[in-house]
């Protein structure tokens, strides 16, 4: 019958020659799982172990860990900057007395300077506070227009100077030689000059008449006298320097005095 094959089937003997499928099947499971976990293994984790492995890779930062950076970066500067400070401190405290002086004379020069400028600040800002109210330039316009009466010779001036004297005996003198003792004298820095009762000027010029040299329409005789301000020995040297004005004075006769002055008048002016 049907069921008698069925109970004796399931009662055969284990030692038969072939296995059930039934007991087969879980060794051949394994088997199935180990190759696949072989073959996982060569050909590498999948996109999902591979997303794994990149968040277990990534950094992460947490508030606290961003604070303790900081903190430690300040530590840092602090350091450095407690380290500079030694420096100096060291170098001062380790400083020859030789080079302590040194500096402070630097430093004591530097202050002067510094002192100096103040004092120049100063005196501008007085200075342009007085030219807002009109002084300062008054002051100039003055000092210019007194400048220039000098050079033109409508003022009177005095000052330090010499006195040329020319005598003439022989009446060998000739405008010529005249003319040749104002160059001679401005040359050599004279700021004013007279000669007789005449201030000279720029166009002043000097003429041969029998009595005696005109001299811009007035009629010198000897002696000839010049006035001059200037700087005295300046004035001196040049006109007694060989071949110059005194020996070619006397090579023509006449006789030349110079006397220097701590102050010399003049007092002829030029109309305006």
């Amino acid at each position: 019958m049907t069921g008698g094959e069925a109970t004796r089937r399931d009662e055969a003997p284990p030692g038969g020659e072939q296995a059930p499928e039934d007991e087969r099947a879980p060794e051949d499971e394994q088997a199935r799982e180990e190759e696949q976990a072989r073959e996982r293994e060569q050909v590498g984790p999948g996109p999902g172990g591979l997303r794994a492995l990149a968040d277990l890779l990534r950094p992460r930062v947490s508030p606290g860990q961003l604070v303790g950076g900081l903190l430690c970066l300040v530590l840092g500067f602090a350091v450095a900057a407690q380290v500079r400070s030694t420096e100096r401190d060291t170098t001062f405290a380790t400083a020859r007395q030789d080079e302590l002086v040194g500096i402070l004379a630097d430093l004591g020069q530097r202050s002067e300077r510094l002192r100096g400028d103040l004092r120049d600040l100063e005196e501008t800002k007085a200075r342009l506070e007085r030219d807002a109210e009109g002084g300062t330039a008054l002051q100039e316009a003055r000092e210019r227009a007194t400048a220039y009466g000098l050079l033109a010779g409508t003022l009177p001036a005095e000052g330090p100077g010499i006195e040329l004297r020319i005598d003439d005996p022989g009446r060998g003198v000739k405008a010529l030689n005249l003319l040749d003792a104002l160059e001679e004298l401005r040359d050599a820095g004279a700021e004013v000059i007279q000669v007789g009762d005449v201030r000279v000027g720029v166009d002043t010029h000097f003429l041969d008449e029998r009595d005696g040299i005109r001299a811009d329409g007035r009629l010198l005789t000897a002696p000839y006298r010049f006035l001059a301000i200037g700087d005295p020995h300046t004035m001196t040297t040049a006109l007694g320097i060989p071949g110059g004005l005194v020996r070619t004075l006397e090579g023509a006769g006449a006789h030349v005095l110079i006397t220097r002055r701590a102050k010399v008048a003049v007092g002829a002016v030029r109309s305006p």
